[in-house]
């Protein structure tokens, strides 16, 4: 049930390449196929149209990944896969990062309480 949302101005729209950057993020989850599971994996982005960064003397951007997933992983195996994805994350945004002023950054979010699932996804996968 990971669940990746990518937050991003609307500065860095034309030049960011967002489709790509998510099929770069879900090759890179889905290669820790031990702890993510295909079927249950889904990513979107989200364009900022109003935000403000630092003091607003330059055209600042940002780009905030959140990912979301339930417990049950062990510390080592949260942290390789985050090592992971903001490695692929720093790689697609390398070109904007030496162009102009950008934050990046990215956390981990385990759900705390219950979450309610209805999905015939998974099912394409187990007999795999």
């Amino acid at each position: 049930m990971p669940h990746l949302y990518i937050e991003y101005t609307d500065n860095i729209k034309n030049e960011a390449d967002i489709h790509e950057l998510l099929e770069k993020a879900n090759k890179t989850l889905l290669s820790h196929s031990d702890i993510i599971p295909a079927g249950g994996l889904s990513s979107r982005p989200f364009v900022l149209e109003d935000y403000l960064v630092a003091d607003r003397t330059e055209d600042d951007a940002f780009v905030h990944v959140t990912l979301k997933m339930a417990p049950g992983r062990t510390e080592e195996q949260k942290k390789a896969v985050c090592d992971d994805l903001f490695q692929t994350i720093k790689g697609h945004f390398v070109h904007i990062f030496e162009k102009r002023y950008i934050a990046l950054s990215m956390e981990l979010c385990e759900f705390q309480n219950e979450t309610y699932k209805h999905s015939n996804i998974h099912g394409r996968y187990d007999s795999e």
